[in-house]
C-alpha cells in the first residue's frame, strides 16, 4: 500500500525551480532521499508538508488529499527536522504536555521509551541540550504518537556514529511493523545500511527514484561507483568540472 504518492510536484521561485518530482513511499519500507545543499530535499518535504505551497502536482496520503482531509493525515504522520525550535526556556515535560493533547494515538508508554532510550530528562529545557541531544528529542516526539508514516529532515544531524546506529535499529524496527519512513540525508553510508528505495535529485530536478539495490546495480555495471557516496560524487563533481571549464 502507498502511504505516499508524489506526482509532478513542482515549486517556482525566482532563483530556484524544484520539479517535478515524483516518487511514492509504500507501508514497510524505508526511503532515503539524498542530493547535495540546495537541490531542493528540504523545499520537497516542505511542500509535501503543506509548509510552502507548491507550484504545481498532485500529492496524495494514504489515497487521500491534504485539502479537506489535513487533521486526519496529521494524526497518522510524524514530522521530525534536524534541529528543535521548541520553547527555548519551558521545561521538556512541559513541552510533552501541551504536544500529547494534539494527538488522538498519543502514546505514553512509547514516548517514555524513547525519552529513558535518547537519555533525554524531561526536566532540563531545550536551551541546556546539545545539538544532537535536541535532534533526539525532535525524534522522540515524532515516534510518540504511532505515525504510520514519518518524514524526517536530516534527523541524523549532529548525532555520534553510535546514536545514528541506534536509530537505524528503530527505523528497522518501525518497518517491521508496516510503518513508512522517508528521510533526507547526506550520510548515504545509513542508507547503505538501512534503506529499501532511493530519490535523488540534483539542483531541484530528479535523477533516479527506485530501490536501493536497482539503482546501485546499474551504476556498479556501468563503472561508475559500489556505494551511495561513489556515484553521488561523480554525479556532482562532473558537473562541478564542467562549471569550471565554462
Amino acid at each position: 500500500m502507498k502511504l505516499l504518492e508524489v506526482e509532478g510536484l513542482r515549486k517556482d521561485y525566482p532563483q530556484f525551480r524544484l520539479g517535478p518530482v515524483s516518487f511514492a513511499v509504500e507501508a514497510g519500507s524505508i526511503m532515503g532521499f539524498i542530493g547535495r545543499n540546495g537541490a531542493g530535499k528540504t523545499t520537497t518535504l516542505k511542500s509535501i508538508l503543506n509548509i510552502v505551497h507548491p507550484s504545481g502536482g498532485d500529492i496524495r496520503y494514504f489515497g487521500r488529499t491534504y485539502e479537506g482531509n489535513e487533521r486526519e493525515i496529521k494524526q497518522r504522520v510524524g514530522f521530525a527536522g534536524g534541529t528543535v525550535d521548541w520553547y527555548p526556556r519551558k521545561r521538556i515535560r512541559d513541552i510533552l504536555a501541551v504536544t500529547r493533547s494534539f494527538y488522538d494515538n498519543w502514546d505514553e508508554a512509547a514516548n517514555r521509551k524513547y525519552m529513558d532510550a535518547f537519555s533525554i530528562d524531561p526536566e532540563k529545557t531545550p536551551r541546556e541540550l546539545s545539538e544532537g541531544m535536541k535532534v533526539k528529542l525532535n525524534l522522540a516526539i515524532a515516534l510518540s504518537h504511532r505515525a504510520e508514516l514519518l518524514l524526517l529532515d536530516e534527523p541524523t544531524s549532529g548525532l555520534d556514529p553510535v546514536s545514528r546506529e541506534e536509530l537505524l535499529d528503530i527505523f528497522r524496527l518501525l518497518r517491521e511493523r508496516g510503518a513508512a519512513i522517508l528521510f533526507s540525508t547526506h550520510i548515504t553510508s545509513d542508507l547503505d545500511k538501512c534503506a529499501d528505495h532511493i530519490t535523488y535529485i540534483k539542483e531541484g530536478r530528479l535523477i533516479a527514484s527506485e530501490s536501493l539495490a536497482s539503482f546501485l546495480e546499474s551504476h556498479r555495471a556501468r563503472g561508475e561507483g559500489n556505494n551511495l557516496e561513489e556515484i553521488m560524487l561523480r554525479y556532482e563533481k562532473e558537473d562541478f568540472r564542467e562549471k569550471l571549464a565554462e
